[in-house]
């Protein structure tokens, strides 16, 4: 989508430090980071949010997951702890209208993110 943040750094329109790419996914460093390991995990397609996401983009939902599994690993966190966030909509803090999943390390997380 034309002016979406998330798509030019997918389509290498945009600086991002990405640390994963694939057919369905590119994750990357969050600009705005809130802890030591902040990661964004992106759709390489457009999907505005979790609102709009189908059943049958079930194996795209589930590649995410695994994907935030397997980076959490590879940085050196999963056996500490990490925590996987989704923003729905303006009122539950999605700041970019593209679907993404933080993965979030490297401090004891309270309840709120901030």
């Amino acid at each position: 989508m034309s002016g979406c943040i998330f798509c030019q750094i997918v389509n290498g329109e945009a600086p991002g430090r990405i640390v994963h790419r694939d057919a369905l996914v590119t994750a990357f460093h969050d600009r705005r980071p809130i802890s030591a390991l902040h990661l964004l995990i992106v759709p390489n397609e457009h999907i505005a949010s979790l609102n709009e996401l189908d059943e049958s983009q079930s194996a795209l939902a589930a590649h995410l997951l695994f994907t935030a599994q397997r980076l959490a690993a590879q940085m050196g966190v999963a056996e500490k702890g990490y925590r996987l966030v989704m923003n729905t909509g303006r009122d539950g803090g999605q700041s970019v209208a593209h679907l993404h999943l933080h993965l979030i390390a490297g401090r004891l997380a309270g309840w709120h993110l901030g």
